[in-house]
């Protein structure tokens, strides 16, 4: 669990953080293997017998003070008693975990029957949409044969098909068999009969181990709905115009009511693939695309609501949802997000057949660990309290600062901002520090031990387990003593992340020009009280318009880059207009992929790391500026860029030919790149580029600080030395 927080000395009083300009809040990677610096946590087990708090509920933690038979809560300072288990239990320390260190992970007992605790087979459900080209099944196909050769052998999969009708398919006998449900054209009507009466579940749940040759043969029956049957069943449109025939959302929900009826039973956790090749829209649940020229849904659009409702439904059964569109149609993914973000999964977006990494993808996300059936569970010593939150989860309907994560890889990363529970913050005359408590309860499935039994021949193969744990890390923060001590302690990623967060938001819910006034004026401020805490500015001839202002915090190291992250993120696609060229979805995908990234990731995605190297193994300088000058006065031959869904291997125009090109693979450069590739969550795209030969378009759009950052994408004047000048005038403005 890595924790990683905007500031690492908090403010004292709301004053001090007012004063300071810069958000205040924390960033959480639950599932990661270790904390923020590469340290594991102590396992343990007996979760369940780990005291509590009294009055807040919190954990019993390393920071709590331990007497006898009573211990003090580290966040409220409540004493509580100890049972005579525990008393007997920490008397010897080095036995228990929550004695040792203040990260720890622990087994919890797991509900039911040890028989049903072995029932825990994932269960993964492929989701097809037929309303589509040869093209696009020839690339689903291969994404499954890649996701398959991912799956444990006891995994389930169930594999359907939608379009004006509802294809289940089961493979478990000798021929695939297809059983068709048709989708009531109506918007408002049901289908004719539940899934189970056409097909019962555990028919159309195949084992893998016993079932994959038979279903890639289905795959391999599959073929796009012909435009003529599509026509028969959809009839004419109110105003004599041909409906489509691609019944998602009518079809997501049977399959959520279907998969749902043996949640907790025959599987812990469900997976919905859904593979859409257009905006679903037919049936029940079909959008209206003609609002393109809208920048957003609005939450409280109906069509918005309807696929709100539905997630809501894919929570209550279990079920998780991963989107992938592979189109360039507007699909109005602005709508269909809510499935995927609130019941965990992943939204993706792919432009085209051709050059897309959807089987990359999918085995990626399906060979690394996850848990499920996570709850998330933040909770602050008693002077300051949790803001707003952010991230794919589902929040609680009951309780507050309690999030539900139907599934959740070691990438996920949430947010949460803070603000103080009263106007006197933390007392300087105390010595109780801020104190942070966060609780993962999560599920996962372990694989048998084949070392249990050596030698022993079991009749059926062992099966996995179901293991519930508990992951707690309490920390303890310092407060400022005054501004200076704020600023040096400043984390820029962390600032982006919460930023991102909270312009993604006003964005949504006031449209993009709202977002980029947000971030301007914040930048603007933070500037302007920098300045007037340290009394930076310089009035020439006592006239404010001739006045200096520091906008590059040459006081404050830790400040420097947030200038420059702030710029790259104005010039992003995230808060640019479709006037501009910006596809509303791509947009949607990016708001969904940048507020799942952990900071560090989404530094890279809104502001490259650009590398220059002497030869393909030499390093020459680690970070450059994005812009021309910087390439120019480096005189480095090679520029390798990591933008992070897209990786550049640039070589100038002025390189030695002899340097070989591409890259020789056994070189430093492409094991760098090799070994980016293997840490990252998605799959990115590596070009190489060859200056003076090949279109160098593609890297030169990244080269932003002279670029307009109202986005017309000219080489001008303009720019981030322009950008500053702006924004020095609206400081100046700001303080009069």
């Amino acid at each position: 669990m890595a924790v990683r927080a905007t500031m690492s000395r908090f403010p004292t009083d709301p004053d001090a953080q007012e004063g300071s300009g810069l958000p205040w809040g924390v960033t959480v990677t639950p599932f990661a293997t270790k904390d923020e610096n590469g340290n594991p946590p102590v396992y343990g087990s007996d979760g369940h017998l780990l005291p509590r708090c009294e009055n807040c509920w919190a954990y019993f933690n390393t920071y709590c003070e331990l007497e006898q038979w009573a211990w003090n809560c580290s966040l409220c300072g409540t004493l509580n008693g100890l049972t005579s288990e525990a008393i007997t239990r920490y008397s010897q320390p080095q036995s228990c975990a929550e004695m040792m260190s203040s990260f720890i992970d622990l087994e919890l007992p797991v509900e039911g029957s040890e028989e049903e605790s072995m029932q825990a087979r994932p269960v993964y459900v492929a989701a097809i949409d037929l309303s589509s080209s040869e093209e696009f099944l020839e690339l689903i196909k291969s994404a499954l044969l890649a996701a398959l050769e991912a799956l444990a052998p006891e995994a389930l999969f169930g594999l359907a098909t939608f379009s004006h009708k509802i294809g289940l398919y089961d493979v478990q006998g000798p021929v695939p068999i297809v059983k068709n449900v048709f989708v009531p054209a109506d918007s408002d009507a049901s289908l004719p009969i539940e899934l189970e009466d056409a097909m019962p579940l555990l028919s159309f749940l195949a084992p893998v181990e016993t079932c994959k040759d038979r279903i890639v043969s289905a795959l391999e029956t599959l073929k796009p709905t012909t435009s003529w049957e599509r026509t028969t069943a959809a009839g004419q449109g109110l105003d004599g115009i041909l409906l489509g025939g691609r019944g998602f959302g009518v079809a997501m929900e049977a399959l959520f009511n279907y998969l749902g009826s043996e949640y907790g039973n025959t599987f812990a956790l469900a997976r919905v693939f859904a593979f859409l090749s257009g905006p679903p829209d037919y049936g029940a649940g079909q959008l209206d695309t003609r609002r393109y020229g809208e920048q957003y849904a609005s939450k409280g659009s109906a069509q918005t609501l309807t696929h709100s409702l539905q997630a809501a439904v894919a929570v209550q059964a279990g079920v998780c949802v991963d989107i992938f569109a592979v189109t360039n149609e507007y699909t109005d993914l602005a709508s269909l997000k809510f499935l995927s973000i609130e019941s965990g999964g992943s939204l993706f977006l792919y432009s085209n057949t051709d050059d897309s990494t959807l089987p990359q993808d999918m085995y990626r996300m399906l060979s690394r660990p996850y848990a499920f059936g996570c709850i998330l569970r933040l909770r602050t010593s008693s002077e300051f309290r949790p803001g707003n939150s952010y991230g794919h989860f589902f929040p609680d309907p009951q309780y507050e600062n309690v999030q539900h994560i139907i599934c959740c890889d070691s990438y996920a990363t949430y947010a949460y901002d803070f603000d103080f529970a009263n106007t006197v913050g933390f007392s300087r005359h105390t010595s109780e520090p801020p104190m942070l408590q966060i609780a993962f309860q999560y599920s996962v499935v372990v694989p048998p031990d084949e070392l249990s039994t050596p030698g022993s021949v079991s009749a059926s193969r062992p099966k996995h387990s179901l293991k519930r744990r508990l992951r707690i890390r309490t920390l303890q923060y310092l407060t400022a003593q005054n501004i200076s001590e704020i600023y040096d302690s400043v984390d820029p990623e962390v600032v982006l992340s919460v930023l991102v967060h909270k312009v993604i938001l006003a964005s949504l819910e006031q449209g993009v020009r709202e977002g980029r006034m947000l971030l301007h004026d914040w930048l603007v401020i933070l500037i302007a009280q920098y300045n007037d805490a340290y009394k930076l500015v310089q009035y020439r001839n006592g006239s404010s318009t001739s006045a200096h202002v520091d906008v590059a915090f040459s006081q404050c190291p830790q400040l420097q880059p947030l200038p420059r992250l702030v710029f790259a993120l104005l010039r992003n696609p995230l808060l640019r207009f479709h006037e501009e060229g910006v596809h509303p979805d791509y947009r949607i995908y990016l708001q969904c992929l940048f507020s799942a990234l952990e900071p560090s990731s989404l530094h890279r995605a809104v502001y490259p790391v650009l590398t220059s190297y002497s030869t393909p193994d030499k390093q020459a300088y680690p970070r450059h500026s994005l812009s021309r000058a910087a390439l120019i006065t480096s005189g480095s031959p090679i520029f390798f860029l990591d933008a992070f869904t897209t990786l550049i291997v640039f070589y100038s125009s002025t390189a030695d030919p002899i340097l070989s090109f591409p890259p020789p693979h056994d070189c430093l450069l492409r094991s760098t790149i090799n070994k980016l590739k293997k840490e990252r969550s998605i799959t990115p795209k590596l070009l190489f580029i060859r200056g003076g030969q090949d279109d160098a378009t593609a890297f030169e759009n990244y080269l932003i600080e002279e670029q307009d950052v109202e986005g017309s994408g000219l080489t001008s004047a303009m720019g981030f030395v322009s950008f500053l000048e702006d924004i020095t005038r609206s400081v100046l403005e700001y303080m009069k």
